[in-house]
């Protein structure tokens, strides 16, 4: 059983939801048991089990990742374990996968294939996914299978599956901007260099085919309820919940020093700007036409993006790891050794941080990444 995380118990409670035919983004788990209705069984232990937090929201797991949940209580047996055993064996399943297409792409781009388990055996990757029982690992191999399609060139294909990357977590989201100079085919003309047509179609139909890929595995579940449902429960992960932030928790206490209280209103207001046009800047001012340049940019838009994170849970950081592989930086890594302090949270019942633990963390990943990033090239060493 998963022992640092309890989200595995909201996992189960949405499979079995929709194994008795309700819609699980239209109720909150709080709705039936308040009133003395359990739906589903063993209803009362897996509510007790998810905590108040989770009990108290819709559920934000897009479509493929319910199915996830399904097929996981789908397991020979009736009890929690069982559907804990279903579940990891997809994630499992799932490594096998980002194993296979990972090292295939590796090959094909003339990289050391044993790249691949920098990830694969990375005891962080397997306590948070395998262990933990975190879906990002079956986000990671439509991730992976999306660009290994892409390489060679099946794009309709890489549309589709980046699709269900995008329908088991919605981080694949902030990557769609950069791929603009994947399909710009570049001409000169004159002392102008200008994209084709061709490559602006090609764009535009990569985005379509994503865009009703997500809607029609969305369509089960639509209802007008449903969108102010999930908007307002994905709105929550940005602009109420705080966890191992880094630059975040250094403007917080700015804010509490002018102001005498939490400015996370405002914080959050100005930081996914931020985040945004950094997005912006590497999908346009750099050339992401090679799937080594287009993860370096994906490593580093996201990277950027989680240090300007209000919450950053361990498992995050597995798409980084990921991303790594089939890039020059290794911060992730690094990251992925240090991420163990945030841990310390959880020894005690309130899950309360120790700032000077979170900061331990964090200057060991700033020094990393700004040597890798920035002065590295500058030395040129």
């Amino acid at each position: 059983m998963p022992n640092l995380s309890q989200d595995f118990f909201r996992f189960i409670w949405d499979g079995r939801m929709i194994l008795e035919g309700f819609n699980p983004y239209l109720y909150t788990p709080d709705s039936f048991i308040q009133n003395g209705n359990l739906p589903i069984s063993q209803a009362q232990e897996l509510y007790d089990g998810m905590g108040a937090l989770s009990s108290s929201h819709f559920t934000n797991y897009p479509p493929i990742n319910q199915l996830c949940f399904v097929l996981g209580n789908l397991f020979p047996g009736n009890g929690i374990l069982s559907s804990v055993i279903g579940m990891r064996l997809i994630i499992i399943s799932a490594d096998i996968g980002t194993l296979y297409f990972g090292k295939k792409l590796l090959e094909r781009l003339k990289l050391p294939s044993n790249r691949i388990f920098w990830y694969m055996l990375n005891p962080f990757i397997i306590i948070e996914l395998t262990g933990n029982l975190h879906f990002e690992g079956v986000m990671i191999f439509f991730l992976v299978w999306a660009l290994y399609l892409l390489h060679n060139n099946k794009w309709k294909w890489a549309a589709v599956v980046f699709a269900f990357s995008i329908s088991v977590k919605l981080i694949p989201l902030m990557f769609l901007p950069l791929f603009f100079w994947w399909f710009m085919k570049i001409k000169r003309e004159g002392s102008m260099e200008v994209s084709t047509t061709a490559g602006i179609i090609k764009l535009i139909t990569f985005y379509v085919i994503i865009g009703l890929v997500i809607l029609v595995l969305f369509l089960p579940f639509f209802s007008m309820e449903f969108i102010n449902n999930y908007s307002k429960t994905v709105g929550l992960w940005f602009g109420d919940f705080e966890f191992n932030a880094s630059i975040y928790y250094i403007a917080r206490a700015i804010g509490y020093s002018i102001s005498g209280y939490n400015e996370i209103a405002t914080i959050t207001r100005i930081f996914p700007i931020v985040s945004l046009l950094i997005i912006i800047s590497f999908s346009f001012f750099k050339t992401n036409n090679s799937i080594p340049k287009l993860t370096t940019s994906m490593l580093l838009a996201f990277t950027c993006y989680l240090f300007l994170s209000t919450t950053v849970h361990p498992w995050y950081i597995s798409t980084l790891v990921i991303l790594c592989v089939f890039s020059r930086y290794k911060f992730p890594l690094v990251w992925s050794i240090v991420i163990v302090l945030s841990y310390l949270a959880y020894a005690n019942a309130a899950n309360t941080e120790n700032l000077f633990v979170i900061g331990l963390e964090y200057l060991i990943v700033f020094f990393v990444f700004v040597w890798e990033v920035i002065l590295k090239k500058t030395i040129k060493l």
